[in-house]
């Protein structure tokens, strides 16, 4: 049995289609709302901020995945999701399985340089402390050994279906509208973006790969790394509309961040988008050398069919 908790986001959903198709049918789906991705999954209702319910979903578990999310919500992160991943771990280990956590680069420093799994922790703003002190637990029970414990961390996201990220809410949504992409900060810095679906099958192929555990591992990503401007400009012709779109300074987000909480609650991830961002996935690839990256073109191309708007 493979357990995924927090199964209901997009990570989950493509990580339960990949588990299905490359390992076992045997899979448990965790939330307080859980929904069958694959006829053969079994749902399991609790509370990740419940210890007991947690331990009754996680309980007869051979591996299980740590994929829940929360809503951008800097008290929220703060009261909840140290509470969720602790009773999560505790009911890992009183089950005796495996742990593969899904994490991302919020705690990273917001600079330029190339980011390995080595780069230190460096948080900006509330939401990275969060991060760093969710990360630094997960490692905290690696060393401890009692049980396997493998990370998997990605960059930002971009993706199909309901993919969450600054990119798919800011430049692909509205292209997908027909509407004018809009870029945070600079259009020049260069980004790594990751394709939702590679992030999933890439923690499934960690999750299942006995000597990827002990350690902490960058999600496979495109070496392309482009600037927005060139991101916009592949997706503008993916989607046959001109490349154009406009660039919200800082002071323009943090005067929104006035009336909007939304935007507020992005702040903090400011700094990174006035930087390049360059996220090293080197590992993984040579671990896994026969993982294929989606490339950004393929990736685009798959949102613009799922929108239904037709080759350009």
């Amino acid at each position: 049995m493979q357990t995924i908790l927090g199964s209901t986001g997009q990570i989950a959903t493509e990580l339960a289609r990949e588990l299905r198709r490359a390992y076992t049918p045997d899979l448990r789906l965790v939330s307080r709302s859980p929904r069958k991705v694959n006829d053969t999954d079994t749902l399991a209702a609790a509370d990740l901020l419940d210890a007991g319910q947690t331990a009754q979903a996680v309980k007869g578990s051979r591996i299980v995945y740590f994929t829940a999310g929360l809503p951008p919500d800097t008290a929220l992160w703060e009261a909840q999701f140290p509470v969720m991943l602790k009773n999560a771990i505790d009911a890992t280990r009183a089950a005796g399985a495996k742990f593969v956590y899904f994490d991302n680069t919020y705690m990273y420093p917001q600079d330029e340089r190339v980011l390995k799994e080595d780069a230190p922790f460096e948080p900006v703003g509330r939401k990275g402390r969060v991060r760093a002190a969710m990360a630094s637990m997960v490692l905290q029970e690696m060393a401890r050994g009692d049980i396997p414990v493998v990370i998997g961390r990605a960059p930002e996201f971009y993706g199909p279906g309901k993919t969450q990220s600054i990119t798919n809410t800011l430049i692909i949504d509205p292209l997908k509208a027909g509407q004018v992409p809009r870029v945070p900060v600079r259009d020049h810095t260069r980004r790594t973006l990751i394709w939702t679906p590679d992030a999933s099958r890439a923690l499934a192929a960690l999750g299942n790969a006995p000597d990827a555990f002990g350690q902490t591992w960058h999600l496979p990503c495109d070496d392309e790394r482009p600037t927005y401007r060139q991101f916009v400009a592949l997706a503008a012709q993916v989607f046959g509309t001109a490349p154009s779109y406009k660039v919200l300074g800082r002071w323009t987000l943090t005067a929104a961040g006035l009336v909007s909480r939304q935007v507020r609650e992005l702040r903090e991830l400011l700094p990174r988008y006035a930087q390049d961002n360059l996220f090293d996935s080197s590992k993984f690839k040579r671990r896994f050398g026969d993982f294929e990256v989606t490339p950004y073109r393929a990736g685009l191309e798959r949102i613009r069919d799922e929108a239904g708007h037709g080759a350009a």
